[in-house]
C-alpha cells in the first residue's frame, strides 16, 4: 500500500519555532513528530510514501533521506519555484500537492493513505483501511469524538446515515457546534479523487476538496475510531504533549533514556549526580548534558541533548530545548526554551534572560551549508 504525509506547511501557528524548524520536525521527548508517522506507516506495511515539502525543506529530506533506515521508501514533492537563482516556498496545499504528484508520475495508482505530519497516533491503519473499503467511498475521514468544551479547536464532520459526510463546521463555538466528532486529518482515498482536485493550483482537502464532493452529492463517509491522537497545532501543544507524556497519560508513547529512579530518565554521557541535585519525577535528561551540584528540576519536565544546566539553578514544569545552557540561580518556570526564545505555556514569548543558546541546531547548520551553495 501507497501512503502519502503532508509537510509543506509553514506552521504560523507555531512560530517562533518554525521560523527555525519546519513542523513536522517539532520533537517530542527528542523525536520528530514526523518520524513517528513513519514508523507507524512501516508497521501495517504503507513502505511506499511520498511526503510533500516546501517550508525548510531540506531539514526534512536531510533528515530522513531515502527511508532506507526506516524500513520505507521515502520521496518528496518540493512545492515552490526558483526566483533570481532563489528558491522561494510555495505550498499548494493539502490536495493542490497530492495532485501535483499524480500528475507527475501517476504514484497513486490504488487505495492510499494521507496523514499530517505534525501529529503523533497509534491508529490501526489496517483496520482503518478495512472500514473504508467496507462503507465503499470515494474518500474516508478518520474521526475521533472529542470534548464538547473542545469543539472550537478542530474542525468537526456532520454525518447522516452509515457515517455518510453531510457538512463541514470549521472550528465552530461550543453552542453552534452541530457534531463533535473531529476531523484527524488521516484520509484514505481511492485513485478516482483527482477527477475532483484541479491542476496547477492551491487547494486544500478539508475547506475545498471535501465540501466540493458534498456539493456534488459524492459518497464519502467519517469512520469513529478510537486511538490516541496527539496534535501539534499550535505552540501550546508542544509543552501539552511533552507534559501528557511524561505524566503517563499516554500509553505506548516510549520515553527515551534509561529510568534510573522512578521517574527519571537519563541518556547517556550525562554527568549528574542524583543526590547532589534535587530531582522531582517525571523529568526526562538528554544525552551529553551536564547538570551541576545544587540544581533543582521539578517535572513534568524535559532537558534536551547537550545543555548544561548551572549550580542552584531551578527548572520548574519546564521544556529545555537542545543545546541550552541555564545560568546559575536563573529560575525557568512554566516555559518552553527553545533557542533564544522563552516561550511561556500560555503561548506568549518572554525576553531572553537567564539561558544562553549553546549553539544552533545541528539541521540548521546543515541548512545552512545547503542555502549557501544554492
Amino acid at each position: 500500500m501507497k501512503g502519502m504525509i503532508l509537510a509543506a506547511g509553514k506552521g504560523t501557528r507555531v512560530r517562533p519555532i518554525t521560523q527555525q524548524i519546519p513542523k513536522p520536525m517539532i520533537p517530542i521527548l527528542g523525536k520528530p513528530v514526523m518520524e513517528s508517522m513513519i514508523e507507524l506507516f512501516a508497521q501495517h506495511n504503507i513502505t511506499k510514501i511520498v511526503i510533500n515539502t516546501s517550508h525548510l525543506a531540506e531539514v526534512i529530506e536531510d533528515y530522513f533521506g531515502d527511508g532506507h533506515h526506516f524500513d520505507v521508501q521515502l520521496s518528496y514533492s518540493c512545492e515552490g519555484e526558483l526566483k533570481d537563482g532563489k528558491f522561494e516556498s510555495k505550498a499548494l496545499g493539502s490536495a493542490g500537492g497530492m495532485k501535483r504528484i499524480q500528475e507527475f508520475s501517476g504514484f497513486f495508482d490504488e487505495t492510499f493513505v494521507v496523514v499530517c505530519g505534525d501529529a503523533w497516533i497509534d491508529l490501526d491503519l489496517k483496520e482503518a483501511v478495512r472500514k473504508h473499503k467496507k462503507c465503499g467511498g470515494i474518500a474516508t475521514i478518520i474521526t475521533k469524538r472529542v470534548l464538547e468544551e473542545e469543539v472550537e479547536k478542530y474542525g468537526v464532520v456532520v454525518t447522516g446515515d452509515k457515517g455518510l459526510v453531510q457538512s463541514f463546521q470549521e472550528k465552530p463555538a461550543r453552542e453552534d457546534a452541530l457534531s463533535n466528532l473531529a476531523n484527524t486529518g488521516i484520509y484514505i482515498f481511492e485513485p478516482a479523487i483527482f477527477d475532483y482536485i484541479p491542476s496547477d493550483q492551491e487547494f486544500d482537502i478539508g475547506s475545498e476538496l471535501f465540501p466540493k464532493l458534498v456539493e456534488k452529492h459524492v459518497p464519502f463517509y467519517a469512520v469513529e475510531m478510537n486511538f490516541q491522537w496527539l496534535d501539534v497545532g499550535n505552540i501550546k501543544d508542544i509543552w501539552g504533549v511533552t507534559k501528557d507524556v511524561l505524566s503517563g497519560k499516554v500509553p505506548g508513547y516510549r520515553v527515551p533514556g534509561t529510568q534510573v529512579k522512578a521517574g527519571i530518565w537519563l541518556g547517556i554521557n550525562t554527568q549528574v549526580d542524583l543526590e547532589k541535585c534535587n530531582i522531582v519525577p517525571p523529568v526526562v535528561i538528554g544525552s551529553g548534558c551536564q547538570i551541576k551540584e545544587g540544581a533543582t528540576i521539578t517535572g513534568p519536565a524535559l532537558i534536551g541533548a547537550n545543555c548544561q544546566v548551572d549550580a542552584n539553578a531551578t527548572i520548574k514544569h519546564s521544556l529545555v530545548f537542545d543545546y541550552t545552557q541555564i545560568h546559575n540561580n536563573a529560575v525557568v518556570e512554566e516555559q518552553t526554551i527553545f533557542g533564544d526564545y522563552g516561550i511561556g505555556h500560555d503561548g506568549e514569548v518572554e525576553d531572553k534572560t537567564q539561558w544562553t543558546n549553546l549553539r544552533p541546531h545541528p539541521a540548521l547548520n546543515r541548512l545552512a551549508d545547503v542555502i549557501n551553495k544554492m
